[in-house]
């Protein structure tokens, strides 16, 4: 039987986001807004669904009296993402 994927990451966007954090482990809003192409609004709603769930942390800072958001993968993302994509592969050989 095909193993439960995790709704939180069948979004485009989420998985989008936990991808690029899987590689780079931590990003800058900007930086995730602009290698998802999505909109701030999106992604920002996103991000917040992402930090409740446990998978990322974000923390608020300035830099040259600009805000800055930068978000950071967890433990508990890497682990969720690496669940997700081992019961993708078993859609793909039939398990």
């Amino acid at each position: 039987m095909y193993d439960k994927l995790d709704p939180l990451l069948l979004s485009q966007l989420r998985l989008a986001i936990m991808s690029y954090l899987m590689v780079v482990r931590e990003a800058e809003f900007n930086e995730l807004k602009e290698k998802t192409e999505a909109t701030a609004g999106n992604l920002s709603s996103q991000i917040s669904k992402l930090q409740e769930a446990g998978y990322i942390e974000v923390h608020k800072s300035f830099r040259n009296n600009f805000p800055l958001t930068t978000c950071c993968i967890t433990p508990a993302g890497v682990e969720a993402f690496e669940r997700f994509y081992e019961a993708l592969q078993g859609y793909f050989k039939g398990e």
